[in-house]
């Protein structure tokens, strides 16, 4: 393995082990808040622990995108590891639950430094033939957090504290800083944005007042108090404000034309809705399994598994179907209906409900969820022009962030009136108080049952359209994800097209490609050329342990090429001859016929940007060492 081969693994290390930190910090505190609540008091702020994490992450998200292409991403991504890790350290010192709302605030911020600038910083060091590989261990990632989030969070509050749920990252997070600080080098191609700071800070604090409101309202404030009212009326200004604000900005964080756009407008409602029934629920149902049925925080974890395990089952089975038929409007119909009938029967659940009952409930809510989250992502990048592609894209997983917000909000809300009208004098233990629980979380969930339904209707609105090519797999992760993506558009591009050329290139490519060029040379061959086109002059046994072979064995392919007029050796060097270099470039175009086909109506003849991509990929695709293989097959 190579220096810089060796430099790029550790770097990937560290931005997977950065970004895990920050996605099981969405997850890893529903099972711990419990213990929080008995230690810290505050029950009727439970919900703020987890919503000052996701409005912290989800505003910060779309300016760490913007000011990382601007100003470049290692040193903001430095930044970002600094503030999360200071931020946990200062919610592990926390004494009362306004601090840790505090501080789990700015710890959400550096979270959406991590999450936004460690998949980008991919596309800075890893070559486009070998990001599709990348990208999929991202989205592990995610996977892996919301399985071991919950089951991690558990474990800590049982065996040693609540406040290690915290403490955790603190090595982990030095890992990986120190890993990035020593290891990245690389080279950033910067763009210049206008970033819209006042329609961010308007829309930051329009929805802060939202999510106050709606938890404060009838608990901490009379409904008609000045306060609320007062929290309205600011949401209600902020709002107009930044309204006004995003029709002369110039990038604007949410431009007003989209929700001109149907599926845009459907798919931003539905995602609202989905993020607020799933965080609603991975926040409130460890209360229910620790307090009501008296089960450990470790076991809570584990009885949230069958939640996530239908989730990520029809996750992964609906991509997977909408990328072999093309058609996605029956999944978040179907998954809506699902998700409603799951809350339903979240309902129903009491004191006397068993393990294996209440399992099954969750397993449903879980399946509903998951048929929904993936297929709004591709429903959306396919409705709208090559301009729009990564600001839509940002902006229904932005919407899913805040339902998630106001999901957690409203849930403890409901879940505090509800608790405070029939505890009474209950003494923790006693039938009265698990009673007491029990009705108060099945309120919660039965409110939530019409909200969900709401979705299916705007699910019915959605309409088949024929899928492009290259967009009919999202990234499981950032569906699973509790923050908003954040690429340009072209950034979504190339994400797509890497991922699309991945599959073609890994089966039997380079034989289509041989037997299309006319040029009468083995696929073994294409990939020298190749792969000499861009390297230049170069010594056989370099380019033999390029190709993972020995010159003994590689002798019999640079002899044909040779014997074809397409190759010369000189010195036990070996350089391309002009016919060889048009051979190479015969290749290249084949190559980039086949990306530009897969962007549909998306023409880069319009487009100057996409038509440098093209260029760009159509090069830096063939010849790469991950497909060394096809000079050993021949």
């Amino acid at each position: 393995m190579t220096q810089q081969r060796r430099s790029v693994g550790v770097i990937i290390g560290a931005l997977m082990l950065a970004m895990l930190l920050a996605a099981l910090d969405q997850t890893i505190v529903s099972t711990a808040l419990p213990t929080i609540v008995r230690e810290l008091g505050g029950l009727e702020h439970l919900s703020w622990v987890v919503t000052a994490y996701m409005l912290g992450s989800t505003v910060a998200t779309p300016l760490w995108g913007k000011l990382g292409d601007q100003y470049g991403r290692k040193n903001l991504f430095l930044g970002a590891i600094v503030i999360f890790l200071a931020a946990s350290a200062l919610c592990g010192q926390a004494g009362t639950l306004g601090e840790l709302i505090a501080f789990r605030a700015l710890q959400g911020v550096g979270g959406g430094g991590l999450m936004a600038l460690a998949a980008a910083i991919v596309g800075d060091v890893v070559p486009p033939r070998e990001r599709g590989r990348y990208q999929g261990l991202f989205g592990a990632v995610f996977g892996v957090s919301s399985v071991a989030g919950p089951l991690l969070g558990g474990l800590f509050v049982d065996h040693l504290s609540w406040r290690w749920v915290f403490y955790v990252n603190l090595p982990l997070g030095v890992l990986a800083l120190v890993a990035v600080a020593v290891a990245l080098h690389s080279t950033e191609v910067k763009t210049q944005h206008k970033v819209d700071f006042l329609g961010i800070g308007l829309l930051a604090a329009a929805v802060s007042c939202l999510v106050l409101l709606t938890s404060w309202g009838g608990t901490t404030y009379a409904w008609g108090s000045v306060e609320i009212i007062g929290l309205g009326v600011a949401a209600v200004v902020l709002g107009i404000g930044w309204w006004l604000s995003a029709r002369r900005a110039a990038e604007p964080v949410l431009p007003l034309h989209l929700f001109r756009m149907r599926i845009f407008a459907l798919g931003s409602a539905i995602s609202f809705v989905i993020g607020f029934a799933m965080f609603g629920a991975l926040t409130f149902l460890p209360l229910f399994l620790q307090v009501v049925h008296g089960v450990s925080a470790t076991m809570s974890g584990v009885y949230l598994l069958p939640m996530v395990g239908g989730m990520l089952l029809t996750s992964i089975t609906s991509g997977q179907l909408i990328s072999r038929t093309g058609n996605y409007r029956i999944y978040p119909v179907v998954g809506t209906v699902v998700t409603a009938g799951g809350l339903f029967l979240l309902s129903r659940m009491d004191e006397h409900t068993s393990a294996p009952v209440y399992s099954s409930y969750f397993f449903v809510l879980g399946a509903g969820l998951g048929l929904v989250m993936q297929v709004l992502v591709i429903a959306v990048q396919n409705s709208v022009g090559y301009r729009d592609l990564g600001v839509a894209t940002s902006g229904v997983t932005f919407f899913r962030s805040i339902g998630g917000s106001f999901g957690v909000s409203v849930f403890g809300t409901i879940f505090s009136n509800r608790l405070k009208a029939t505890l009474g004098d209950a003494r923790p233990g006693t039938p009265e108080y698990l009673h007491a629980y029990s009705a108060s979380l099945q309120t919660v969930f039965a409110i939530a049952t019409p909200i969900a339904l709401l979705a299916f209707v705007f699910a019915l609105l959605l309409r088949d359209e024929p899928l492009r090519d290259g967009l009919t797999n999202a990234d499981l992760g950032e569906s699973l994800g509790g923050a908003p993506t954040q690429r340009t558009s072209l950034a979504e591009i190339e994400k797509a097209l890497s991922q699309r050329a991945d599959t073609e290139l890994r089966h039997g490519y380079y034989r289509w490609l041989a037997a299309e060029s006319g040029l009468g040379i083995s696929p073994a061959g294409c990939w020298i050329v190749a792969r000499l086109s861009q390297l230049g002059p170069t010594p056989g046994a370099e380019l033999a342990d390029l190709a993972g072979t020995t010159v003994e064995k590689g002798r019999p392919y640079t002899d044909d090429l040779v014997e074809a007029g397409l190759l010369r050796r000189a010195d036990g060097t070996l350089e391309l001859t002009l016919a060889g270099e048009q051979a190479a470039e015969r290749l290249f175009a084949l190559r980039r016929a086949g990306l530009e086909r897969l962007l549909g109506d998306w023409s880069p003849d319009t487009e100057p940007d996409l038509d440098a991509l093209l260029d760009r990929m159509s090069r830096a695709l063939l010849g790469a060492d991950a497909d060394r293989g096809s000079v050993r097959a021949g």
